[in-house]
């Protein structure tokens, strides 16, 4: 009887990609088709397209295509001239893109708490970081929420700090009409393929209303070049979004919006559904929040994962270990003091939460959390 249980026990896989495309996998091979038949494989049509449309989705006028979303916080730093010498404000709870993006540039990361509802940057500790004059602040929109943009946002210019928003995780995300990336001098994707809009591979952007920015940020992406081998503007590299993760993304991007739509009805429904006094949901946003992730704490999380484990229920951590914590990450002196910041990674727990998801899976997912032994 045993056997015959754990044989017929629902699995709830936490990212299933060939499952997450199964819909599309005729469209995506034909993208891929067209570009091998062309011929152009860098910086072709299908990244111009892109850049278009992604730039018209965030409702903004620039778009740049890059490598990846840790290449695109590093040119976002370096197109706003931050280097060796400058702080940049932001939190450790976020798994260190921020952090290696500072560091790359020779700059310092300043870090701030987050708040405990949602373990995004918490505004009461802005301003004494805005007071210490900083050359930047990253405000990451973490799990599929957007931060108190606005307030940051007004914060930043009355210090006169750029502002990066850190967007990885919050293609889609809108507040009162502006789509997350649109409220600081740039925004900062990353289109890897477990993201809201996710490629096949790597691939990230950047966007902007600022034209003189936006030409830096293309020259950054190519060697610092103006023109083909003239290099105009110091600290270039090669990070390029090519065609074929072009391709993709032009086949993922209208269906963006309808699988956030399905992204929250999940979230919705685990709202609804979880009970037990132990995990506890973080206090979601409303409407503007596109549910990249659904995290809970639990005090006895490790207990809580294996549990669900047992039930056939995958999950993840995001993100265990703060940034200042990190062993090989060179130590700041004094060390923050970020007591939030580290509770909140001894705690989090991520249950599946993507839209090939059914009500079905949801259901048993919150069945096995209202289980779990108190």
């Amino acid at each position: 009887m045993a056997l015959f249980l754990k044989l017929d026990l629902m699995r709830v896989p936490f990212n299933p990609l060939v499952r997450l495309h199964a819909d599309r996998q005729e469209a995506l091979g034909s993208a891929l088709l067209d570009v091998l038949r062309s011929g152009w494989f860098v910086l072709g049509p299908q990244v111009a397209r892109f850049e278009q449309d992604f730039a018209a989705y965030c409702g903004l006028p620039h778009c740049v295509g890059v490598g990846n979303g840790s290449d695109a916080l590093m040119i976002a730093l370096r197109a706003l001239d931050v280097g060796p010498g400058d702080r940049v404000v932001t939190v450790a709870n976020a798994a260190a893109y921020s952090t290696l993006a500072i560091l790359a540039v020779g700059a310092q990361p300043l870090y701030i708490d987050i708040d405990p509802e949602r373990l995004l940057l918490a505004e009461d500790a802005l301003d004494a970081a805005l007071a210490l004059r900083p050359k930047a602040l990253i405000a990451t929109h973490l799990y599929g929420q957007l931060c108190a943009i606005e307030s940051i946002a007004a914060r930043c210019r009355a210090a006169g700090v750029a502002l990066i928003e850190d967007c990885a995780q919050a293609h889609g995300a809108r507040r009162n009409g502006r789509m997350a990336g649109a409220f600081g001098d740039i925004g900062c994707y990353s289109f890897y393929p477990t993201k809201n809009l996710g490629a096949l591979g790597d691939g990230g952007a950047l966007v902007s209303a600022d034209p003189s920015l936006a030409a830096r940020i293309r020259a950054l992406r190519q060697y610092g070049w103006s023109d083909k081998y003239r290099i105009d503007q110091a600290g270039g590299g090669n990070s390029r979004l090519d065609e074929l993760q072009a391709a993709v993304l032009n086949v993922e991007l209208p269906l963006l919006d309808a699988r956030n739509a399905r992204r929250r009805d999940i979230g919705r429904r685990y709202l609804d559904g979880l009970a037990h006094p132990e995990i506890r949901p973080l206090a979601r946003g409303g409407g503007d929040d596109v549910f990249h992730l659904f995290v809970v704490r639990c005090t006895r999380r490790d207990v809580l994962r294996a549990h669900l484990a047992e039930r056939g229920v995958q999950t993840e951590l995001h993100y265990p270990i703060a940034d200042h914590l990190q062993p090989g990450l060179p130590r700041i002196d004094p060390a923050p003091r970020l007591a939030r910041t580290e509770q909140a990674c001894a705690e989090v727990l991520s249950l599946p939460c993507h839209p090939a998801l059914s009500d079905a899976e949801v259901d048993h997912v919150i069945e096995a959390c209202n289980a779990f032994r108190r």
